[in-house]
């Protein structure tokens, strides 16, 4: 129903945005692959989205590249696969990453996610196998590219930063000691973030 969105990003508070379009703002939920991706507040972007209706809400996602989404949609035709989880999947491992950990079928990156156990990894990398047989032509995303951040207060970073981890999956106490560990002064919360997952890992 809404596949792409052009407008202006008037909020950012990962994994949430607020992107106003022409006076219409609208709420989306992004992975942390597109979050280090997006311009700063005040500037414009284009996503392409997914929408996902269900009996108590509209819930409205979006990706900074289609191939991203892509993968996010078939990662929710998997059996016991949801919206979160594919979030949480992609927030942890780069597209060509996934794909690569699927060919060896890499059960070990793939219980680093929170919310993936071993046997949900193991059949996750089975279903997923004939699936991204056609990916492997696909040429890769661009590469990541940071975009220069206004000055904020280090504190709001990394408590954003804390949010958008707890908000993957991972425990309150486990996400303040990875932001505590690797937080320098001037990081925004989108290095945070990163760096923490990188951590995880």
């Amino acid at each position: 129903m809404i596949g792409r969105l052009r407008g202006t990003l008037a909020e950012k508070q990962p994994p949430h945005l607020l992107l106003d379009v022409n006076g219409v703002g609208y709420e989306l939920e992004v992975p942390m692959t597109t979050l280090y991706r997006l311009p700063a507040v005040g500037e414009p972007v284009t996503l392409h989205t997914h929408l996902v209706v269900r009996e108590d809400a509209h819930l409205l996602y979006g990706f900074f590249e289609k191939r991203e989404r892509e993968l996010f949609r078939e990662l929710i035709r998997l059996n016991g696969v949801g919206p979160k989880l594919a979030l949480a999947l992609m927030s942890g491992l780069e597209v060509d990453e996934l794909v690569r950990c699927v060919q060896a079928q890499d059960t070990a990156a793939l219980v680093k996610v929170p919310g993936v156990g071993k046997k949900t990894a193991e059949r996750l990398l089975v279903e997923l196998k004939d699936r991204f047989k056609a990916w492997e032509s696909i040429p890769s995303i661009a590469p990541l590219v940071v975009e220069p951040q206004l000055a904020q207060a280090v504190s709001s970073a990394e408590n954003d930063a804390v949010s958008a981890l707890i908000s993957l999956g991972y425990k309150p106490q486990e996400a303040s000691r990875a932001v505590a560990a690797i937080k320098e002064d001037g990081m925004s919360s989108e290095d945070l973030i990163r760096r923490a997952l990188r951590g995880m890992a």
